[in-house]
């Protein structure tokens, strides 16, 4: 697919791995609408970005609002689904008793029921274009290595990411027939702002348990991988770890 003059949507994308997808397709040319909630830095980092960005509020679990975000930004032909979080979730807790249902069931409505939501809302708008070079658009969806080696206290997160891992192929094989791709990349520990407010021992410890290269992994790198995703028509139907290397310790 090519990039320059084409229109992307990206989830999650006023901040960490969303906002660095959009700056490499803004980069290269592409029309990016950047897709966040109220309150979200979207309006500040669409205007950073330039001409090339827009800023449309949207929440992903959240049909009519996302609707109307994928909608905004035109004839759509490429969506980075980056939009999710995590929260600290133990079976037992130090007194034994059981973890909160309801901490489990935000972590999983909002990274997998959101990651349905956008490939099944955003399929139906790439669906609507044109056939170019044998394809109407691919989706980029944002798994974790937690999917394949998650932490104690990670298990909402490694669930929701690992149902992402479990989609892609499936998803891919659905949308054959309308010649949409789907991928998905599960990174590893990436330097994104949230990993910014963690003690500098911390990261650097983190780092130093990277194989090669032995640091932090750099947004920029995820956003170059999303774009290859998309300019590469014969990636389809895979999850593409960018770790490292790393593989996860138990804690």
């Amino acid at each position: 697919m090519q990039l320059e003059g084409t229109a992307f949507a990206v989830t999650g994308g006023a901040s960490g791995l969303g906002l660095a997808a959009a700056r490499r397709l803004v980069r290269a040319g592409a029309r990016v609408t950047l897709i966040d909630l109220p309150g979200s830095d979207g309006e500040k980092a669409a205007a950073e970005l330039g001409e090339g960005a827009r800023f449309a509020v949207g929440d992903v679990t959240d049909e009519v609002s996302f609707g109307a975000a994928l909608d905004a930004a035109g004839a759509l032909r490429g969506l980075v689904h980056c939009a999710g979080a995590g929260r600290r979730l133990r079976l037992l807790d130090k007194e034994g008793e059981p973890g909160s249902l309801a901490d489990f069931e935000f972590v999983v409505r909002l990274n997998l029921v959101g990651s349905f939501n956008a490939l099944r809302l955003g399929a139906a708008r790439i669906a609507r274009q044109d056939p170019l070079d044998g394809e109407r658009g691919a989706i980029v969806m944002t798994a974790s290595v937690a999917a394949y080696e998650g932490q104690i206290g990670q298990l909402p997160y490694t669930a929701s990411k690992a149902g992402i891992v479990g989609m892609t192929l499936t998803a891919a094989r659905d949308l054959a027939g309308r010649r949409i791709r789907v991928c998905t990349i599960a990174p590893g520990i990436m330097d994104t702002p949230l990993l910014g407010r963690v003690r500098e021992d911390v990261r650097a410890g983190l780092a130093a348990s990277v194989p090669n290269p032995a640091r932090l992994g750099r947004p920029d790198e995820f956003g170059l991988l999303a774009c290859h995703v998309f300019e590469n028509p014969y990636l389809n139907g895979e999850t593409i770890r960018l770790d490292g290397a790393i593989r996860m310790a138990p804690r």
